[in-house]
């Protein structure tokens, strides 16, 4: 089975993929496309040369090992992918072979969360609407982060029933530190995943946002509400 599960940031994508990650049956990729998405926009993102250094930049490259072996020799394979990476001409043909899944995160929460990592933002960079579009090319699993951070383990399961995998209690948990497999970019991003053993709990109410981010808010919700609508 191969996994491309789409994600904006800010989205348990991470503890997610260290969810799978920690499966001994799964290899697992982090965000394939991030540094070809870097070369072929320009974008100017934190640790940008680091990344277009240590990473694929050719999409067809990248596009022909989302397909290629798996490594490990593992019977699996979990792609954490950004459907804002999948910019205009980035090969998608791939994604037909694979069990597409959709993680999403209410946009009050992302906005947030970003924010505290970049300054400026736009609905271009939170990916609502690239992910929504996807999933109407595509379509999928939709699968809710606040569900899994109210209740993993039930929802683990139901994702795995859909998808037709049998689930694994390794899931629920796993080393801090990281992962051999994370980009180079887990030095800037993934701080609070790299101290965590396991799902954080539920979520408090949704942060109040004024401003900018209130105006990115209301730009964002038809989107995710889109993808809200059909979650398992």
């Amino acid at each position: 089975m191969r996994i491309a599960m789409w994600s904006g940031p800010r989205n348990l994508s991470t503890a997610l993929m260290y969810s799978f990650g920690a499966r001994a049956d799964f290899a697992i990729w982090d965000e394939p496309f991030y540094a070809a998405y870097l070369a072929n926009t320009g974008t100017d993102h934190p640790m940008r040369d680091a990344i277009l250094t240590a990473h694929e930049g050719d999409p067809m490259a990248v596009a022909a090992r989302c397909l290629g072996p798996i490594p490990d020799g593992k019977p699996h394979f979990y792609m954490k992918h950004m459907p804002h990476h999948m910019i205009p001409d980035m090969p998608l043909g791939w994604a037909q072979d694979c069990v597409n899944i959709h993680l999403i995160r209410h946009p009050a929460r992302v906005i947030a969360s970003y924010g505290v990592k970049r300054d400026a933002m736009t609905l271009e960079d939170i990916g609502f609407k690239q992910q929504a579009d996807l999933f109407e090319k595509i379509g999928g699993v939709v699968v809710d982060s606040a569900d899994i951070r109210r209740d993993p383990e039930g929802t683990l399961r139901r994702l795995c029933a859909a998808i037709d995998l049998p689930f694994d209690p390794a899931m629920l948990s796993w080393p801090t530190g990281g992962h051999r497999d994370d980009g180079v970019w887990a030095a800037h991003w993934y701080e609070a995943v790299h101290g965590s053993t396991g799902f954080a709990g539920a979520e408090g109410a949704l942060p109040n946002l004024s401003g900018d981010k209130r105006n990115l808010l209301e730009q964002s919700l038809s989107y995710f509400h889109t993808l809200e609508a059909q979650k398992i």
